[in-house]
């Protein structure tokens, strides 16, 4: 990864004898930025360079993903769950206790959320892009996409060709294509079949049914909207998401109709990289 597309200084944790990689960029108020699947803490380069001159801005690589280790399911357990400890351990360990941002995407949403349930007195508030607060809404189809990948044949695309995450890098932008580099960096960390395993156990731990292991999470971050109706919340959404549509952002507004509201009527799933340009000026305003 060139320094260009990539300029910092790369961080890790030791949980259990595996590298848990972030990034610890600037100065100030914590903002804790969380990726999800198939991107990493890429996907934030932009918005780090933004904010690191006034915030101290934190962002891991989920286990298995980016720059951090990739086990295999003898060492790691890919679970909702397991990801919120990680995240817990991290910011416990960097001190961060309190006035704490949440930044959120896709499977980081889930994340965020659970942990900031766990600790709500830390977190001041929270920016929201394409993402989810509960369980798959009901007037949301379960995508077809999605549904494949949990097939066998859909294991064998994601893990010995890649297709998740290269058809993601062509699929989730809408209003400007991503350039073959872009392409290539966030695909270069999923370059084997070892190291699509996360790829592939983030879409099989979606929960859909209250049986599904990471369905009693989800449904506590739901129940749990209460917690957080002082906080101030930013909402990005990009409306052609085919994954978090507007059935999803509608269930944020239900659930916190406190919060600032920005679509983004052309633009995909990545909207960080759609349109970087309004986004980031509306989280920088948004925390000053």
């Amino acid at each position: 990864m060139s320094d260009a597309l990539y300029p910092f200084e790369s961080h890790f944790l030791d949980l259990d004898g595996l590298e848990y990689h972030y990034l610890d960029e600037g100065a100030g108020a914590p903002v804790v930025m969380l990726h999800g699947n198939p991107t990493w803490s890429f996907y934030y380069r932009k918005l780090v360079l933004a904010l690191r001159e006034t915030h101290r801005c934190i962002v891991p690589d989920h286990m298995g993903c980016g720059l951090s280790d990739k086990p295999d399911d003898t060492r790691y357990s890919y679970t909702l769950s397991r990801r919120v400890d990680d995240l817990d351990v991290l910011l416990e360990k960097l001190g961060l206790r309190e006035n704490i941002t949440l930044v959120a995407h896709d499977w980081g949403g889930m994340i965020g959320m659970a942990f900031a349930v766990r600790h709500p007195e830390r977190i001041a508030r929270f920016v929201i892009m394409n993402t989810a607060c509960g369980p798959l809404p009901p007037t949301k189809r379960f995508p077809w996409a999605l549904g494949l990948a949990r097939t066998p044949l859909g294991a064998f695309l994601v893990r010995r060709l890649n297709a998740f995450a290269r058809v993601a890098s062509h699929v989730c932008c809408t209003r400007k294509k991503l350039s073959k580099e872009l392409r290539d960096a966030y695909c270069r960390p999923y370059d084997c079949y070892r190291n699509r395993i996360a790829t592939l156990r983030f879409v099989e731990d979606i929960p859909l049914y209250p049986n599904d292991p990471s369905y009693p999470v989800v449904a506590q971050v739901a129940k749990s909207a209460a917690l957080f109706q002082d906080r101030p919340m930013l909402l990005c959404w990009g409306l052609r998401d085919f994954v978090f549509s507007r059935h999803f952002l509608e269930e944020w507004e239900r659930n916190y109709p406190h919060a600032k509201v920005h679509r983004f009527e052309d633009c995909g799933h990545y909207i960080l990289e759609d349109a970087k340009e309004e986004v980031i000026p509306l989280i920088q305003a948004f925390l000053a």
